[in-house]
């Protein structure tokens, strides 16, 4: 059975100033999103679900979707505020979904084989996929899940600090917590400075370049949709009167890994991530696709020569 790959691309992109989804960024134009599902057809990939919001639905498949449909099976799914959540009156003051474990959850009929959660935004690498694909086909069960970590100093930007899922990695290799951190950054400006973060009462913190994080790339058995399903429900019945709280996929992957109902495997990648955080990073994106594509890593028209679909 081939894998699923679902990529969350609802997000506003308010800090990007923009829908930074379909921005092009590629050599010829394509938005970083199209270099994870070209990386996922090359890892052996089946499908692509897309989870965007109703608004953006007719940009999104003139701009992306158009181009990826010929080469693998497309889908899509919406979120919005009230997705899933027909049983609850509408929680007052609140304008935006849950975050991205409400997203998940609002493709739950669209994924029936082991997938893989990522960030529309967030380039990852082959290997990444490459790694991952080899795990949901051979070892992926109801109580065994991955995750693909990036060494911290190889996820900041040039522009401004980030927020980190800081993992905490056992000596088999199964990530035992994750903790979200803020205000990620360089202490200076030279590569050899040290990396902080700053905690919520304005003290420093200083973590290792090496240090693993997550950037949202999850590798799960379909079961987890029941998971995240009560995870959620509670959640909301909680937060019902806080019109920001977000319901994120490490706070379901952490309740599980603490209950014992799961081991999520961490794939450590060595690769440089590359995202889109601030407009200014989009420089820095552009250059490095522009500098892979003349090292032979992608070709320049990313779809000209993938196979098409036979119906």
């Amino acid at each position: 059975m081939k894998p699923t790959l679902l990529i969350l691309a609802a997000g506003v992109g308010s800090r990007y100033g923009g829908l930074k989804q379909v921005d092009g960024m590629g050599p010829g134009k394509e938005s970083i999103l199209e270099f994870s599902v070209f990386d996922a057809i090359r890892a052996g990939f089946g499908k692509v679900v897309f989870v965007i919001r109703r608004d953006i639905e007719e940009a999104f498949i003139e701009k992306v979707g158009s181009k990826v449909a010929p080469h693998i099976h497309t889908e899509y799914a919406f979120q919005e505020m009230t997705t899933g959540l027909e049983w609850l009156d509408e929680p007052p003051g609140r304008t935006k979904p849950w975050g991205t474990g409400h997203a998940i959850l609002s493709a739950k009929e669209h994924l029936t084989e082991p997938f893989v959660a990522i960030n529309a935004d967030d380039f990852y690498g082959a290997d990444a996929f490459g790694a991952i694909g080899d795990f949901l086909r051979n070892d992926c069960r109801p109580e065994l899940y991955a995750m693909v970590a990036y060494h911290l100093g190889n996820t900041l930007s040039e522009n401004g600090t980030v927020s980190r899922g800081v993992c905490s990695v056992s000596a088999e290799g199964l990530l035992t917590d994750v903790v979200e951190r803020t205000k990620i950054g360089r202490t200076g400006p030279a590569d050899t400075d040290a990396i902080a973060f700053t905690d919520e009462n304005g003290a420093s913190h200083i973590l290792p370049d090496n240090t693993p994080v997550s950037m949202n790339f999850w590798g799960f058995h379909p079961t987890v949709l029941q998971e995240i399903e009560s995870q959620f429900r509670e959640f909301v019945l909680e937060n019902r009167d806080h019109p920001t709280a977000e319901f994120y996929i490490p706070k379901v992957v952490n309740t599980l890994i603490k209950s014992g109902k799961v081991d999520v495997k961490v794939l450590s990648s060595d690769s440089q991530w590359y995202g889109v955080t601030y407009t200014n990073d989009k420089d820095t994106v552009q250059n490095a696709l522009k500098q892979m594509a003349a090292e032979g890593k992608y070709p320049v028209g990313l779809w000209k020569d993938v196979p098409v679909l036979s119906i």
